[in-house]
């Protein structure tokens, strides 16, 4: 049957007839998912291969340079030692959203070399290239043009520092999935390139851009090319431009959550907010998301996961209040530094608490931290018109805990895993899928509470939340075996189009990943984001920016989420303090700011990041924190920066 037709083999190394026809999704033999692997050959020797060509008996030319990988569970060729053409893209695996990777190399014999293989390049699941944001340019938005633009300035500094920033002058290179910027592959520098270089780039594009855009976009493209241009300013100018357009849209967040102890592990490990309705609080919600998986058993990851996230949300919400207080945009570098220090802070409550109880090894508790937080800042247009929210979405992580961002058309994987893996190949010494075959390869490499905060790196992102869609947090009971990639669809679109609600989605992952997976706790955060109005509830009118609060969630199985009891432990004073801030006041529902300072100023005097903790606050709300310090006892106000001797 397979001697006219094209075939792929079942990526099941123990399935005993693995020749499947393409096109099938599942192997005809032992049911195992088939993977289509649609590679990107790289180089112009590989660009004259017509498609039809089988290279080295399995690579299936498709079209030019697109290959499809017909032995997918066998590891591609690796060389011994790693050509250096490669490396920029291991360094670079942060960045995978934006970058491709390295999937392996294969050679002909009328060729001289080898050619490199790329996976996650931008190629869709029938083997076409995303169209180039130059053939995009002008059916998009004002605000995806500006941030797509954004976005580049963002790689700009990253792939010079390898040398491959060439690659973002290169249209042809240059792709677009919705929202986000793809690269085909990178390309090496032949000169020293410049900001001016990247600015005469984009001219072609500022001038035809939309009208409420152009001549501000010309104006930064005109400081570029400056001979004394300065990089910070550049940014900050596209950034207000950015959040300016994306304010004029309107916003709406409906958002639910629930954990789940699996069908194996007795006790739920994880943590989640909002896990039941009424988590729901008018202060952070529905802006604020958080997923902790806890490590070290039923005495430990259980009361780690429970502790971060009640301080981590008290600090939140102490953020949000400041940030509404102020008149001027904060920048997303000071903002991501903001949301770091508070996680260091939570970082070093766990890493004293273990100190104090002795824990050692495995009996170190520790946990995994996801957490999404929409930031409203106020922008004040040319005109004076005020808007009320810049439509800033900040996620911040360390661990293994997954965010997706899910539309009617695709899904993308938002994080990356702080795993063996990632270790070894941003050090350069291992292509992903080589890695994957070292021992313990998914074993983490950071959490909360497993070292002093200075020693870990938070991966802090800032996204613009500029089309509908929605945002899945989860903890690895759902994200394992690529289960969210594989289904997404069944659950998503359905959402998004009105027939089928989100508290109903939430609990079905849940069951879909005790079907498939089942074998740890499970933790599933969606955030459904609209910015055209939703038709299927009714909107009492209000300002375009105007958040919606989710309405009670109708529970089918009440039984089944997960009611976080009071945290019963030993808690120092600084940590006890904080957990017991009572910062809801019933006759008046608004915080009051003093309290929630001197609150965080506890926090941060109970830790080692003081000097962090402070300073970042110091740098954000000056006024604010320098009216607190006067208060504090002369033995306490000695730890304040900026401090009036």
């Amino acid at each position: 049957m397979f001697s006219s037709q094209r075939v792929i083999n079942c990526p099941n190394s123990e399935c005993d007839q693995p020749l499947n026809v393409v096109g099938d999704t599942i192997c005809h033999y032992c049911q195992t998912p088939l993977i289509y692997h649609y590679l990107w050959a790289t180089g112009n020797q590989a660009a004259e291969i017509p498609p039809g060509t089988k290279v080295a008996d399995r690579y299936e030319v498709i079209k030019p340079q697109i290959w499809l990988d017909t032995q997918p569970g066998i590891l591609a060729h690796i060389p011994a030692e790693l050509p250096n053409l490669v490396i920029p893209y291991l360094r670079l695996y942060s960045k995978r959203l934006h970058i491709p990777q390295a999937y392996g190399f294969t050679s002909l014999a009328e060729i001289d070399g080898d050619i490199l293989l790329l996976e996650n390049a931008p190629i869709d699941e029938t083997g076409c290239i995303y169209p180039t944001i130059s053939d995009s340019w002008g059916q998009a938005s004002p605000v995806r043009q500006v941030y797509w633009l954004w976005q580049i300035l963002q790689l700009w500094t990253p792939l010079s520092e390898l040398g491959v920033n060439q690659s973002l002058l290169l249209a042809d290179n240059l792709c677009v999935q919705g929202w986000c910027i793809r690269l085909l592959e990178l390309h090496q520098n032949t000169e020293k390139l410049t900001l001016k270089d990247l600015g005469n780039f984009w001219r072609n594009w500022v001038t035809s851009g939309k009208t409420r855009i152009a001549e501000k976009l010309v104006s930064i493209v005109e400081l570029m090319c400056q001979p004394e241009n300065d990089l910070e300013v550049i940014h900050t100018q596209l950034n207000e431009l950015l959040l300016t357009k994306a304010a004029e849209l309107p916003l709406y967040l409906t958002i639910t959550g629930a954990t789940d102890t699996g069908l194996v592990i007795k006790h739920n490990e994880d943590a989640c907010y909002p896990s039941h309705p009424r988590d729901i609080e008018n202060h952070v919600q529905p802006r604020l998301a958080i997923i902790c998986d806890g490590i070290g058993g039923h005495e430990g990851g259980e009361v780690a996961s429970k502790l971060a996230l009640e301080s981590l949300k008290l600090q939140m919400r102490a953020l949000l209040l400041e940030i509404g207080e102020q008149t001027e945009l904060l920048t997303p570098d000071l903002l991501s530094q903001q949301i770091e220090s508070c996680l260091r802070v939570v970082n070093n409550v766990l890493w004293s608490r273990n100190d104090e109880q002795k824990r050692q090894g495995k009996e170190r508790m520790a946990t995994t931290l996801l957490m999404s937080l929409q930031i409203p800042q106020r922008v004040v247009t040319s005109s004076g018109v005020e808007l009320e929210n810049a439509h800033e979405l900040y996620l911040a992580h360390i661990g293994d805990s997954r965010a997706y961002w899910i539309t009617q058309n695709y899904c993308q994987l938002l994080t990356v895993d702080d795993d063996l893996v990632k270790r070894e190949v941003i050090k350069g010494l291992s292509l992903y899928r080589q890695a994957l075959q070292i021992p313990e390869a998914k074993a983490l490499t950071q959490a909360l509470g497993t070292k002093e905060a200075e020693f870990l790196n938070f991966s802090i992102q800032r996204f613009i939340i500029e089309e509908d869609g929605i945002l899945l947090l989860c903890s690895d009971g759902l994200s394992d075996s690529n289960l969210v990639e594989q289904s997404w669809q069944d659950y998503a679109i359905p959402v998004l189009t009105g027939d089928l609600d989100i508290e109903d989605a939430t609990q079905e992952l849940i069951k879909l990943a005790n079907d498939k997976n089942g074998q740890d706790n499970i933790s599933v955060v969606l955030t459904l984001c609209r910015v055209t109005k939703p038709s299927s509830i009714a909107i009492i009118p209000a300002p375009p920016a105007e958040i919606i609060p989710p309405q009670p969630l109708a529970v089918a199985d009440p039984e089944a989420l997960m009611t976080i009891p009071p945290i019963e432990i030993d808690l120092t004073a600084s940590s006890q303090a904080l957990l017991n801030l009572n910062l809801t006041q019933t006759t008046s529902m608004r915080i009051k700011p003093s309290r929630v300072a001197v609150g965080l100023l506890i926090l941060f005097l109970g830790t080692s990041t003081l000097g962090l903790g402070l300073f970042a606050w110091w740098q954000l709300f000056p006024q604010s924190f320098s009216q607190l310090c006067r208060q504090l006892p002369q033995n306490v106000r000695e730890f304040c920066p900026g401090r009036e001797e």
